[in-house]
Order: C-alpha cells, then structure tokens, then sequence
C-alpha cells in the first residue's frame, strides 16, 4: 500500500520530488499558482515518474480560492479550467493520508521583513498558512508536513506570533504540532546530505484521531526516527558540482554570449551572459582567495570594489565567492535577478553558476531538466525543498506511520 499525498505551494516539485523517489507515495494532485513551475513539474511526473493523467493532477491555481481549488473551476482567464481538489480525491477513494508543501517564505524571511518599511506586516502572505489549514481540516490527512524558513519562528505581522496563530488554529482542527519548535523542527538541510547550507523549519501536524499521544509522537519522530536519516559526512559544493564541464569567458562576445558553452552537452549547463567588467570581478574575487591573498574577505573590502568598478556606493555587499570545500551558502530565488552572490570558484571561469550547478546545489538529478526560461528557472530552484532531504523526510515519514499509527 503506497500513502496518498497532497503537494501544496508545489513549484517544481522539490518536495515532492523526494516523497516520488521513496517508492511508499502516489501523488493525488499538486497545487501551484504560478505557471512556469507547473509545467516543469508536470513534464517531470510524466517522464521519469510516468504518472498518468500528470495534466490533471497539476492544478494551477491560488490556493485563497478554497472553493474553486475543492469544487474545480470553468474558463478562467488566469488558471484556466479544472475539475477540482474534490473530484480528484474521490477517484483515489476518498483517502488522503499526507498534506505536504510551505507557503512563500517572503513574508516570514528576516531579509524581507528588513527591506520592508512596514516589517511585511501588511504581506497577505503572513496569513497563507490558513488556506494551507482549510485544505488540511476537508480532507483530514493522517499527518502532513510545514515547510518554511526560520524567520517564521519570529514572525509577529499581529499581536502574536505567527507560530501562536498556526498552533491555535491547528489545535481547533484537530491537529497538534509541538510548540517546541526551535529546538525540533530548525533543521539545517545540509545536515541531509543537501551540499549548502539551508536552515528550515520542517512542521510535523498529527491527526489527534491517529494518535493516542499527539505530543509524544512528534517527538518520538523528531528525537528518535529523523535524526536516523542525518548523513555523517556533509556534501560540499566541489562533491556536487567539480566535475561539470568548464565555461570560460570568450575573447570575444558571440550573439549576447560571454562564455563558451560544453562539448559535453548537460541539461541546462549553459553560462548567463556577463559583461566584461562583472567577468572580470569574478576573476579577481576568485582568484584572491585561490592565492590565499584575501583582500577581499571583508564586507567593506567587496563594497569598496564594487564602488571602485561600477561608480555606485552600497551598505549591503553585493559579491561572494563560493568555497570549494565546503556546502554551499543558500541558494536562493534572487538567482533569478543576478549571480554576484553565486560566484564560481574557479577564477578561469569567470562567471556565476549556471541553473544546472544551481540545480546540483539543491540536489536535483540531473536527470530533472528544466524547460522554461533561465529566469524562471533560477527562481523555481532558488525557491524548492532540496529533493535529497525530501527523500529522506519521506522515508523517516514512511517508517513514523508504520511505528506510530493506532
């Protein structure tokens, strides 16, 4: 018997991705409301999963029109036409066991509460995490699973806490969730063989109708089966990408291309054009560190460099090499903006990292090609659960509800 799942705030499908690779999950739908995500997701149940009927199983829709997304919808002009949450639980008999997937994270994150001259206290998105639970408290899932970043630990758009709002509303549905959050559920993924360095809070829900001990249960799965899933040695960011082939800077600029493409011919390893001056930061910020010189170690030395290159001044450092040795920073969806944050290693190469290593760094399969723009592919990557830790999360899963369930 394989566990029946719900993918909400899908994307590409990082999440879900794992959950597929651990053999114990069918997918009943995904909800996404943005359309280039959809469509990456969909071509990859139907390739490498060989899901049938991926098209109606991908719902692109927003999940705060909680009755068009159970009742389905006709014509619209944004989303299209659906039969619906409803329809699509009943053909899989009424059951699901699984509801997984975390709001947009913008609201929470403390760099966006930062550049907000309101702290996002105003941000609709504070208040997702309800539509999320309307879709939990209709189909009654055995269990499902809340991802999102750290600032939502701190995240108070009201007089609470988001958290305080989440627990109580769960708590009426008939959920429960610890409240000790920080302690359990702030994980840092490259704990999880995922080669960055990615902290999450990963949210457990129980169905008290499943459980005899609701408390004791997300702690036996916290305490005593997730950490058995941890990898002992960390991944780091030269494991995952070092042996890709190398693009260097053309002497000359070809059709808007600054770099050279591969003979090996990899799915989406292709260089974001650079202008010479950026191709020639890179290089001088890479090879810095590769001479052990580092004059640029410090925040005020990158600004400084960049005042000196562009003629613009800025109190928030704009340049960063990634190391070798060690997992990479957080990947993130600004990739899709610009790669000063991504810089290669490798002076040679001169360049940011391309969707492909991005991918990597987010432990994507190769096999995972990505058939939209680059933009829009930089931002689905930046924005994914790693699928290494989903597997892992969905095999720990596995072995909870076999262990736990009465």
């Amino acid at each position: 018997m394989k566990y029946k799942v719900i993918d909400l705030f899908a994307g590409c499908g990082g999440l879900l991705e794992g959950f597929m690779k651990a053999e114990s999950y069918d997918v009943i739908a995904s909800v996404e409301w943005e359309k280039d995500p959809l469509i990456n997701l969909k071509n990859r149940l139907e390739t490498r999963w060989k899901v049938k009927n991926a098209d109606r199983k991908c719902l692109l829709m927003d999940i705060q029109q909680t009755e068009k997304l159970f009742k389905g919808w006709e014509n619209d002009t944004k989303y299209g036409t659906h039969i619906g949450l409803d329809q699509l639980v009943s053909e899989n008999g009424g059951v699901v066991d699984i509801i997984i997937g975390g709001p947009p994270c913008q609201a929470y994150s403390i760099a966006g509460r930062a550049r907000d001259e309101k702290n996002m206290k105003e941000d609709y998105r504070n208040f997702l995490f309800e539509s999320y639970l309307k879709v939990v408290n209709r189909y009654k899932p055995k269990i499902f699973i809340f991802e999102n970043v750290p600032g939502i630990l701190s995240a108070k758009p009201g007089e609470k806490k988001v958290t305080e709002m989440i627990y109580e509303e769960i708590e009426k549905i008939g959920y429960h969730i610890t409240k000790d959050l920080k302690k359990l559920a702030l994980l840092d993924l490259s704990n999880f063989g995922v080669p960055q360095v990615r902290k999450r809070v990963i949210i457990l829900g129980v169905n008290k109708d499943y459980f005899n001990s609701p408390e004791e249960a997300v702690r036996y799965f916290y305490e005593e089966i997730l950490v058995n899933y941890k990898k002992e040695k960390k991944v780091t960011l030269w494991n995952a990408i070092g042996d890709l082939p190398k693009l260097y800077p053309l002497s000359l600029e070809c059709n808007k291309k600054s770099h050279s493409e591969s003979e090996v011919q990899i799915k989406n390893h292709l260089p974001r054009y650079h202008n010479k001056r950026d191709i020639q930061i890179f290089k001088d910020l890479a090879l810095d560190i590769e001479l052990g010189i580092n004059k640029y170690k410090s925040s005020e030395a990158k600004n400084q460099l960049y005042y000196e290159r562009t003629g613009n001044k800025t109190n928030v450092h704009r340049y960063h090499v990634l190391q070798k040795h060690e997992p990479s920073t957080t990947i993130i969806a600004h990739l899709n903006k610009d790669g000063w944050r991504f810089i290669h290693p490798e002076s040679i190469q001169g360049r940011s990292i391309t969707v492909r290593e991005a991918a990597r760094l987010q432990s994507f399969s190769d096999s995972y090609e990505f058939i939209t723009s680059q933009g829009s592919n930089y931002k689905m990557i930046g924005n994914a659960v790693p699928p290494e830790f989903s597997y892992r999360l969905a095999k720990a899963l596995s072995r909870f509800l076999k262990e736990t369930i009465k």
